[in-house]
């Protein structure tokens, strides 16, 4: 079986993506705001689509992008 070595970028990647982050001085405010749009996002939806599997998909999109998005919050933002 092959295997790859991975670069030193994608063990640094890796290590910041599986550890805890814990969040920092305004940070759970910035989650609070992207929740609150997702929720908008998603109440509109469900007001206007009829339940279907389409609709589904469309509020699972929306979990994942603010799931990702404060995932970007957590790992990358940089606190002075």
């Amino acid at each position: 079986m092959k295997t790859y070595t991975p670069s030193q970028e994608m063990i640094t990647r890796l290590g910041n993506d599986f550890t805890y982050h814990a969040p920092k001085e305004g940070q759970p405010q910035k989650y609070e705001m992207i929740r609150e749009a997702g929720k908008m996002l998603a109440t509109t939806i469900v007001g206007v689509t009829p339940p279907s599997r389409e609709q589904s998909l469309a509020l699972t999109a929306i979990e994942e992008a603010v799931f990702w998005a404060n995932a970007a919050v957590a790992r990358h933002e940089v606190i002075d």
